[in-house]
């Protein structure tokens, strides 16, 4: 079920391609929404057969390069679960979004069906070879996405992303290969990998090890001081690109940490988690500080994007604490890392589309541009209010779940890191709230000479509610009610920390 998962977007991606470009427009988002739903439901048969304490299911294994110890292994639990739900939830939103796409439309669908599959089979990979194909191709396809549809400046942003994170993916491959060689036999399986522990004896390349894939994966998260490709990527890619970019792709770098590096490198880890309690808390207080100096909207939210990951990498790191006998605070942490990978892609997905909505109406994210929204759209005002109330993390949201559990599991392990990172807190309700009283109070301005600027604000469309209000439903039921994705986390979080703890 997990390969037709994998292989059902790309799959379609190929027959769209083969579909003339003279056919109806309205075919390929039709196709393109039809195979996202189709993906959404098997997800949901996925999760409704997992057994939460049953640990890796819905395996599958297929020879790819026996020689070199490299196999097509994917499976699912409580860590990777989660996400691909969220992957699937995000892509079918972005496709019911885009369905107003004009131009090439065919060849956007298919590029987000390939991005599609690069994403699930990344969460889903159990061979760190298989793990960097996704990854690489991942890079790819967003590549593609911000050079061909973006905004003006947008093959210099596409650039730039692509440099720095390929970069980053050669890091990661050379961490991989250090792997390799010091596992016995020498295998890519994590599953194996992980069992093995190969570097417990040996300190030093141990460290070289995770340098190397604390470098690739830090690149991706983005954490400070590798973030400075994130602001332009976000800026100038469209809208449904922005959303992908910071609700799934993001993930890819966090999932990385605790699916790979926790595990298969636990001494090293606790040895060096010092370090990643630091950078996670630079990255919630800088991220958030220049995020309240942007007057720019969507750059606003990609450096709120860079806070919400140095929350995830502050609980990483706290987590290296299991060993001084925090076993359950860090394990709410890691809980709370989890489902704060959740709750920023849903979150984050839905300002993203809503800053879309601004700019097709003014032509323009300069928040100085707009006053009195709330007047002209009430619809789109609360939608925004929602999401930026939801982001800063107000209780009855799903933003203030993860950050709860995440700050109380590291302030015992961590208590003077975690104290500053609260400041992340004050100063994210202080930037958000800053920017709803500057675009949606005051008296109605729109910018001048923008096609929105002599007649109303058009308010939300339903296809633009059909993306979005879903997203921010489910940020509120995860808040009201988030046992459910609890229940699956928990077991599994718990059993990267016993594995932490060897």
């Amino acid at each position: 079920m997990l390969t037709a998962l994998v292989v059902l977007p790309v799959a379609v991606a190929a027959l769209l391609m083969c579909v003339p470009r003279t056919a109806p427009r309205a075919v390929f988002p039709a196709v393109w929404i039809a195979a996202a739903a189709v993906e959404l439901l098997i997800t949901v048969m996925v999760w409704a057969g997992y057994r939460a304490e049953g640990g890796m299911q819905y395996e599958a294994r297929a020879r790819w390069i026996p020689s070199a110890g490299i196999g097509y292994h994917v499976g699912v639990d409580g860590l990777s679960l989660p996400l691909v739900a969220l992957t699937c939830v995000l892509f079918l939103a972005c496709a019911l979004y885009a369905t107003r796409q004009r131009r090439r439309v065919r060849e956007f669908a298919a590029l987000f069906l390939f991005l599609q599959t690069t994403c699930v089979g990344l969460f889903v990979a159990l061979d760190l070879i298989l793990f960097f194909l996704f990854f690489d191709l991942s890079i790819v396809g967003m590549y593609a996405v911000i050079a061909g549809w973006g905004q003006r400046g947008a093959a210099r942003s596409a650039l730039q992303f692509f440099l720095y994170t390929f970069v980053g993916s050669l890091a990661l491959l050379l961490g991989f290969l250090g792997l390799y060689l010091a596992a016995d036999p020498h295998t890519f399986d994590v599953t194996e990998l992980t069992a093995a522990n190969p570097l417990a004896e040996r300190p030093g390349q141990g460290a070289l090890v995770l340098s190397a894939l604390a470098l690739g994966l830090a690149v991706k998260t983005p954490t400070v001081p590798f973030h400075t490709w994130l602001p332009p990527a976000h800026t100038d890619a469209p809208a449904a690109g922005s959303a992908i970019l910071a609700g799934v792709l993001l993930k890819m770098g966090t999932y990385g940490f605790l699916r790979i590096v926790l595990p298969v490198l636990p001494a090293a880890w606790r040895e060096y988690a010092v370090v990643f309690v630091v950078v996670g808390v630079v990255s919630v207080v800088y991220g958030a500080l220049v995020a309240l100096a942007q007057s720019d909207f969507k750059r606003m939210i990609a450096y709120t994007s860079v806070t919400h990951m140095g929350y995830i990498v502050l609980a990483l790191g706290a987590a290296g604490a299991v060993s001084v006998g925090s076993a359950d605070a860090v394990r709410l942490a890691v809980d709370g890392a989890v489902f704060q990978m959740v709750s920023h892609g849903l979150l984050t997905g839905a300002l993203f589309l809503l800053a879309g909505v601004l700019h097709e109406r003014g032509r323009t994210y300069d928040m100085d541009a707009y006053s009195g929204l709330a007047a002209r759209a009430p619809v789109f005002a609360a939608l925004t209010g929602v999401a930026a109330f939801a982001s800063l993390g107000l209780p009855g949201f799903s933003g203030f779940i993860a950050e709860f559990q995440i700050l109380a599991g590291s302030l015992g392990p961590r208590p003077v890191a975690t104290g500053v990172a609260v400041l992340g807190l004050l100063l994210t309700a202080g930037l958000f709230l800053r920017a709803l009283q500057s675009v949606l109070m005051g008296p109605p301005r729109l910018p001048a000479g923008a096609p929105g600027a002599t007649r109303p604000f058009r308010d939300i469309g339903g296809r633009e509610a059909l993306a979005i209000v879903p997203l921010l439903v489910l940020g509120v039921v995860l808040g009201l009610t988030p046992r459910f994705v609890l229940d699956v986390v928990e077991p599994a979080s718990r059993g990267v920390l016993e594995l932490l703890a060897r």
